[in-house]
């Protein structure tokens, strides 16, 4: 069994990944709120697109889920929960693609809710980011820990 620092370290890799991700799909979406319906009706015209993305989005959803199935802590519980709805997403737009979007088409007409809705995606993104790219200050050194090496002194 894994023990908690290679755990920690899995949620960490992964947190590097999707913390950053959210923040920037977060943040386009929202700049780009008035072009949101027409990207959304868009992709619905051509029924080859969702497929295609889902192909792609459900084995990226499938590796989070595989790769990281632990659930203790928030950073884990989010890694976790945001591996099972890429996987659910990806299969959503391979099986059922205009029900899928016809969601999204819902969403977008009440717009000041899922801009509200995705401005907590990018908060959930900052924190990612930060517990995956910001060394933890709490992190004992451990004693039998190798040393640094140090600088010796130059010749000639």
């Amino acid at each position: 069994m894994s023990s908690s620092p290679q755990i920690q370290a899995r949620t960490g890799l992964f947190a590097r990944v999707l913390g950053p991700y959210l923040i920037v799909a977060a943040l386009t979406m929202v700049a780009r709120a008035s072009y949101m319906s027409t990207l959304l009706a868009q992709f619905d015209a051509d029924s080859v697109w969702p497929w295609v993305t889902g192909a792609f989005v459900l084995p990226m959803g499938l590796v989070v889920i595989v790769l990281h199935p632990y659930w203790r802590g928030a950073a884990a519980t989010i890694v976790s929960l945001l591996g099972w709805l890429t996987a659910f997403k990806g299969l959503a737009l391979m099986a059922f693609p205009h029900a899928y979007l016809s969601m999204g088409h819902n969403a977008v007409g009440v717009a000041p809710w899922w801009q509200v809705g995705t401005v907590i995606v990018a908060l959930v993104g900052l924190y990612l980011t930060v517990i995956g790219w910001i060394p933890a200050a709490s992190q004992p050194i451990s004693r039998g820990a190798a040393r640094p090496p140090r600088d010796l002194p130059r010749a000639a």
